[in-house]
């Protein structure tokens, strides 16, 4: 079968751009990676309790102009007393971003001025996080199943859900109405917001889909609004349309459970990634590989770009399975000149 025009030409750029470049960010490993909505800034959570935030300078990440060497961090924010597990920007700010912790709290950080602006405490050691497409609302889970939804502007806790199931990664869809879960029986669990009288909108269940046989772990959107991709422990990724609610493909390259999915930025590339030793590149809209960025050890976290076939990710520098004294912490970057 022909290859696209699209396939071919991101194959070319990836095909001169293979190498994957490195950026100390942390004294241990990255547990995530998040771009901000205007591709500027790359922040990276850590085990070490802090999160870092370097600007993307031309086609290299480092501190602004006149504050020091490209190649390392903007800033590095710190005050948790635990693991940063989770982060994400504000959907249309580009100079606010929140961290879960540990810890019992999330902070929510200004770039501008370096400072965290609000700490929220909650019930639980919180492992993932979101923030709702509109910019209201951060929704943020615990290690015991509990969701509690916070107002992005009084830091005020909104509502709270206990959970019945294991609750993994969580999200809202593209137009803000539905809030999914993943669950550790392989489900993915649909609520809709319901106005009320007063207050929050209540969460109504309306679906739960059989999407895995085993543990359903992540979710992403893609920025098109027509799919939605799960990563399951059973080596998949499914792809679902978002207003049928059906499968429509899935992708079986990997061998270990999958951990992590990012939709590029035009929605026609899907970056999946495992214990495996390398992140799969698919097209989209036929499953086909479109290309492999290896890795010497587990990835844990992917990010596309929201601008450009750019790829930032984060593996488990200290795995002894090659080479017990490589720095842990560093970010990388595929698809850089």
């Amino acid at each position: 079968m022909a290859l696209s025009p699209y396939v071919q030409a991101m194959q070319e750029l990836f095909r001169a751009n293979t190498r994957s470049r490195e950026f100390p960010a942390h004294g241990a490993k990255v547990h995530s990676v998040a771009w901000s909505c205007c591709g500027r800034r790359l922040a990276s959570g850590s085990f070490d309790k802090t999160a870092s935030v370097f600007l993307l300078e031309k086609d290299r990440l480092g501190r602004p102009p006149g504050i020091g060497r490209a190649g390392v961090k903007e800033n590095n924010y710190r005050g948790h007393g635990d693991s940063v597990d989770q982060l994400c920007w504000h959907p249309s700010n580009p100079d606010l971003f929140v961290t879960a912790s540990g810890d019992k709290t999330i902070r929510i950080w200004d770039v501008r001025t370096t400072k965290c602006i609000a700490t929220v405490n909650t019930k639980g050691e919180n492992i993932n996080i979101c923030w709702s497409p509109d910019g209201q609302t951060i929704a943020v889970g615990n290690k015991d199943d509990v969701v509690t939804f916070i107002d992005a502007k009084t830091h005020r806790s909104k509502a709270e859900e206990q959970f019945k199931f294991e609750v993994n990664e969580i999200s809202w869809n593209n137009d803000n109405n539905m809030f999914f879960l993943t669950n550790g029986n392989g489900c993915i669990n649909i609520l809709r917001q319901v106005p009320v009288a007063a207050g929050y909108p209540e969460l109504k269940p309306i679906q739960s889909i059989n999407a895995h046989p085993s543990n359903c772990i992540c979710i992403k959107f893609d920025p098109m609004g027509k799919y939605f991709a799960t990563g399951s422990a059973d080596a998949l990724v499914s792809l679902w349309d978002v207003d049928e609610l059906v499968c429509v493909r899935c992708f079986s390259r990997l061998d270990w459970p999958v951990r992590t999915l990012s939709f590029s930025h035009d929605g026609k590339m899907l970056a999946s990634a495992s214990e495996d030793h390398f992140i799969d590149i698919a097209e989209v809209e036929t499953g086909e590989k479109l290309w492999e960025v290896q890795c010497e050890s587990p990835t844990f976290t992917v990010a596309w770009h929201p601008k450009r076939p750019l790829l930032a990710f984060a593996c488990d520098d200290k795995d002894g399975k090659y080479d017990s004294s490589r720095e842990a912490g560093t970010v990388k970057l595929f698809g850089l000149p």
